[in-house]
């Protein structure tokens, strides 16, 4: 039997090393600090150093964690989206593209937790305030793009790249129906009215 001074194994799923679990510490201190700050101050007028102020952290520290100020400020949103590929690439990938699309994100918003439920929806309102982060946004939603046809094991034509832009079409409207009142339980349900409408709305006539 273990010694009870023996150290406690970590969670599943939790870094294993002592450096690992401060640097996860670290960026979450930053990624939930940004929200916070970039809410107040409103991000195109927040520099990074008052940022870095608030965690007490060193330039140094905090780019080993991210790229950039957009990089932290849209945590919850890579966060979403690196999600969502590594569901898509384990998924079994049968039946209409737009069903496996779809299911995808219905499993990633399953597994989102109640912090990133709490952080996602202020992260939202920045990058509608803040042109500059919008921009970064849509650079970034552009690779995920990309990596769906990658992802998805398929030809890559025009007819996917019009389901992928469809499904993210979709998305994005769920969304604006789920602000402001962001209750995680309506998201899966709003998902899934906006992309059962998108064939509806391609016969809809002037």
């Amino acid at each position: 039997m273990p010694s009870s001074s023996a150290p406690s194994a970590p969670s599943p799923g939790q870094p294993a090393t002592l450096r690992e679990r401060k640097k996860l510490r670290t960026r979450q201190a930053l990624a939930d600090t940004a929200v916070a700050l970039f809410g107040e101050r409103g991000f195109d007028g927040t520099p990074l150093d008052a940022l870095l102020e608030r965690v007490e952290v060193s330039r140094r520290t905090f780019f080993r964690n991210f790229r950039s100020k957009e990089d932290v400020a849209l945590t919850a949103v890579k966060q979403l989206w690196g999600t969502y590929l590594d569901v898509l690439g384990a998924a079994e990938k049968s039946g209409p593209l737009a069903d496996v699309l779809l299911g995808a994100m219905l499993t990633t918003l399953d597994r989102m937790d109640e912090d990133w439920y709490r952080r996602f929806p202020p992260t939202l309102r920045l990058i509608a305030d803040s042109p500059a982060l919008d921009g970064h946004a849509l650079r970034h939603c552009a690779e995920v793009q990309e990596e769906l046809v990658r992802r998805l094991g398929v030809p890559d034509r025009l007819e996917l790249r019009l389901l992928i832009e469809f499904f993210v079409a979709a998305w994005r409207c769920a969304l604006d129906e789920w602000l402001p009142e962001c209750a995680r339980g309506e998201l899966p349900a709003l998902l899934r009215r906006s992309c059962s409408s998108m064939a509806p709305a391609l016969t809809l006539e002037a």
